[in-house]
């Protein structure tokens, strides 16, 4: 047993996770310091690097995909919490509700609307940077911890697709629930 941890804790992926300014690095002490530390290393220097290659900053179609998901995540998270005030998740009042919503609700309509669009659109941006850091092999060492973040990531996207296709209860979604679970097994 202690062979094995030993060679986990040689392992690339345990350095990706456990590298210094980590809070799971052993010897981390909690100062104010230390935490802003944490910080800096994690959100400014993946935003912001200390030293860029030339090709990194070459325009491409894929530049901003990452950024456009997040984009994306916020449109969701905002029009969703609209939606959620008219929209009671029951197999009686889902279908009642949505037509209410498109007709009897001021911009209801556009507020659903862009709220499909957004999720169509991250699920497409989301898949498409991740295909974008496997060709770029940017899921190799010492970054092989983000990749398992975002493969997390992009099954939630897809899981919270999946379940929001089918709120408004209706015979698509009706056909939905049936092909999803018929793929499953």
């Amino acid at each position: 047993m202690g062979q094995m941890g030993e060679q986990m804790k040689g392992s690339q992926a345990w350095a990706s996770i456990f590298r210094p300014g980590s809070i799971f690095r052993k010897g981390y002490s909690d100062s104010p310091r230390n935490r802003s530390y944490v910080i800096m290393n994690s959100v400014l220097y993946h935003l912001h690097p200390v030293k860029v290659k030339r090709h990194a900053v070459k325009v491409s179609y894929t530049l901003c995909l990452g950024g456009l998901s997040f984009f994306l995540f916020i449109l969701l998270t905002v029009t969703g919490i609209f939606l959620m005030f008219f929209y009671r998740p029951t197999a009686a009042q889902a279908w009642d509700d949505i037509q209410i919503l498109q007709t009897a609700v001021g911009f209801g309509l556009l507020v659903r609307n862009m709220h499909r669009w957004a999720a169509h659109l991250m699920v497409i941006s989301v898949f498409l940077h991740m295909a974008r850091v496997f060709y770029h092999g940017a899921y190799k060492p010492p970054r092989e911890f983000n990749w398992v973040i975002g493969v997390m990531l992009l099954q939630f996207t897809l899981l919270l697709s999946f379940t929001g296709y089918l709120l408004p209860w209706d015979q698509l979604a009706l056909w939905a629930v049936t092909v999803g679970t018929n793929m499953m097994g």
